[in-house]
């Protein structure tokens, strides 16, 4: 190692540090307990602390997915509030222009009672020439009076319509602030995570770095390796609808673009950011997050999946994939990386989501 660079031993000091921000408890009291001498900064990394290196990385990246859910979750119904809130507005409005027309009414209807009033029915009938006119006239009267009481009645369900959605677009505008903080706290964790793994990582000199690039690689051909030998791509002999066709081909068209938090293309995405928008891009709306997209999508069995089926990952659903046949998947894995091709199997499968079942 170079005199300006630390070792991976003072990484890994850096890291439990990192790990007592973040909050983990009583890192520091086992790292007493548990003494390991500082080499010199000759002293090659061992393999068993690039393997700590690395399950951290995986870990604080892990929560920075988990971070960008919320996110990307508060994000979505922070729109769809603040479209309801606009439909809202124009209910408003549009109630208070009916109302104003339904006031108009009545003092029409008012201005002419008062012209033809006055005096008492039998008075205007005494006076009348012809009974049978007056007889006609008191009909149009009563139908008039109905139709007032039309308005009044029109009238008062509009202004309890006004005060619902008025009231409506009060408990949106709560939420809407509530989403907005959520989105603004998991935006810092998202960028606590990241930064803590950054800098975990800028420790490595080059060569560990290629070394801890292979452990990654050999930790995902082992579980690729373990899930084929199960036999499961025996199993596997879907076919692809057409709508997963088009998505399957958006997907691999995006192979290279740089992985981004909450970005959903053209340029970069997260994953949950390239899968909707590959649907999408097949005519298919789908929830904007991987937890979504677990919890409302149908589910099929993994021996029944198709190229375009989406895969889940790990037990919190923090990670989604694109099936894309042979037991290979595309994914925009994590911040650092780009939209890539990788073993179905490398990652934790919690399960598969079929859009257009």
């Amino acid at each position: 190692m170079t005199a300006g660079k630390r070792s991976l031993t003072t990484a890994a000091v850096a890291l439990v540090c990192a790990v007592t921000v973040l909050g983990a408890p009583g890192m520091a009291h086992a790292s007493q307990a548990r003494p390991n001498p500082t080499p010199s900064p000759s002293t090659r990394a061992s393999t068993e602390e690039l393997e700590a290196v690395r399950k951290r990385l995986d870990r604080l990246y892990h929560d920075a997915a988990v971070a960008t859910d919320a996110y990307n979750a508060a994000e979505e119904k922070t729109e769809k509030q603040s479209a309801e809130i606009v439909e809202l507005a124009r209910d408003i409005v549009k109630g208070k222009e009916k109302l104003e027309k339904l006031k108009d009414l009545m003092g029409a209807a008012a201005r002419a009672q008062y012209r033809g009033g006055g005096l008492p029915p039998e008075v205007r009938l005494w006076l009348s020439e012809n009974p049978q006119d007056f007889l006609d006239s008191a009909g149009r009267v009563r139908q008039g009076q109905h139709a007032s009481n039309g308005v009044l009645a029109e009238m008062e369900r509009t202004q309890q319509d006004l005060e619902l959605y008025a009231k409506d677009a009060s408990a949106q505008w709560k939420k809407l602030e509530a989403n907005r903080k959520a989105r603004a706290e998991a935006k810092k964790e998202i960028k606590k995570r990241i930064a803590a793994a950054e800098e975990l990582e800028s420790q490595l000199e080059q060569e560990e770095r290629e070394r801890l690039a292979e452990l990654e690689e050999r930790a995902a051909r082992k579980a690729q390796t373990a899930w084929l030998g199960s036999g499961v791509l025996d199993e596997i002999s879907g076919k692809a609808s057409e709508e997963g066709k088009k998505a399957v081909k958006f997907a691999t068209d995006q192979i290279g673009k740089p992985y981004e938090w909450g970005a959903e293309g053209p340029r970069t995405y997260d994953c949950s950011g390239l899968t909707s928008q590959a649907w999408a891009s097949a005519g298919q709306g789908i929830p904007r997050t991987s937890q979504e997209q677990w919890k409302r999508l149908h589910r099929v069995d993994i021996k029944d999946m198709r190229p375009g089926d989406l895969i889940i990952y790990n037990a919190d659903a923090s990670h989604v994939a694109m099936y894309i046949g042979d037991g290979a998947i595309v994914h925009s894995p994590r911040p650092g990386r780009t939209v890539t091709i990788a073993g179905a199997g490398s990652m934790p499968i919690l399960g598969v989501v079929r859009p257009d079942a």
